[in-house]
């Protein structure tokens, strides 16, 4: 069978992408790309969910992209991801091959399907002095005056709130039109689990990841020199085990804190997928639960169904 000229795979946090983006890339002659925030970041391995061993499939190694391409501590952007994909995209289809974009990072994705205009904004180190005095609080209802604050992940910090305000502060004075990326046709295919299950499985796969390392994962970075100021910039896993080892909250906190921080992650990225739908995505929903077998077979029957109308 021929295939599309981008499949998409999305999905909540546990719900098994990776596994399946590779078995899927095996049967399509696919690499995959990757559309996840933070596994740009070398070193940033069992917090961000890398799981490398599963990119090989029956001893074949399933190529992969935009992974470990920056160092800790740098701070990508949306506007970076797009110039990243296309170029990696247009790679894989000048070899003849299916790229797979798959990832939990809903931003990500949808910047890239729908060709969104996103500046690379620079700093403003004059409006960031004049707001470096203000605590959280002034400094989201400052963010208010500009926008309506769907993604609460603006206002974690201090930090990221200012640059939330700066970035809302520069669009309001550069016109859009200089930076454009094409739409980009897709097949979307997500990974459907219900939310008892997805917090059963977030739940467990945190206490595992603690015991594979993680914490020393974070210890590692932070002695490498970056700062414990960027990796809590990071959010989730590195927000909360840098505050451990930071001692301002006991190993009991951090893993009480954080189990909850990661379901409230994962009902926020089935938010963003339920509002893609609303803005005309096609979504072909797919159990996790499924049996492998039985997941490749159902996205390769949704995949020949809808080829013929992707290409109109």
């Amino acid at each position: 069978m021929s295939f599309p000229d981008l499949i998409t795979i999305i999905g909540p946090t546990a719900s098994g992408k990776t596994g399946f983006a590779a078995a899927l890339a095996l049967e399509t002659n696919g690499e995959i790309i990757s559309g996840d925030s933070r596994q740009v970041y070398s070193g940033m391995d069992i917090g961000t969910g890398k799981d490398l061993e599963e990119y090989t499939i029956k001893g074949v190694s399933v190529p992969y992209h935009l992974i470990d391409i920056h160092p800790p501590g740098y701070k990508y952007n949306v506007f970076e991801f797009q110039q990243d994909f296309h170029r990696v995209y247009n790679e894989i289809k000048h070899r003849g091959r299916t790229p797979i974009l798959c990832g939990g990072s809903g931003m990500y994705i949808e910047a890239v399907l729908k060709g969104y205009n996103l500046f690379p904004v620079p700093e403003n180190k004059e409006l960031r002095e004049g707001l470096g005095g203000k605590s959280l609080a002034q400094l989201t209802e400052i963010l208010r005056t500009y926008k309506v604050l769907h993604n609460t992940t603006d206002i974690d910090t201090c930090k990221r709130a200012i640059r939330a305000i700066e970035i809302e502060e520069f669009y309001q004075s550069h016109p859009v039109e200089k930076f454009r990326f094409p739409e980009v046709k897709s097949i979307l295919l997500g990974l459907h689990i219900e939310r008892e299950e997805r917090r059963k499985r977030i739940s467990v796969r945190l206490r595992k990841r603690l015991e594979e390392g993680m914490i020393e994962e974070v210890k590692r970075i932070l002695e490498t020199g970056v700062s414990s100021e960027n990796l809590i910039y990071y959010g989730l896993e590195y927000k909360y085990i840098t505050l451990y080892l930071l001692s301002q909250i006991t190993y009991e906190e951090m893993v009480k804190q954080l189990e909850i921080a990661i379901h409230q992650f994962a009902k926020r990225q089935m938010t963003w997928f339920r509002g893609m739908e609303k803005k005309g995505f096609i979504i072909h929903w797919i159990d996790a639960l499924l049996p492998l077998e039985e997941k490749i077979l159902k996205a390769k029957e949704i995949l020949n169904t809808n080829l013929l109308s992707l290409k109109k």
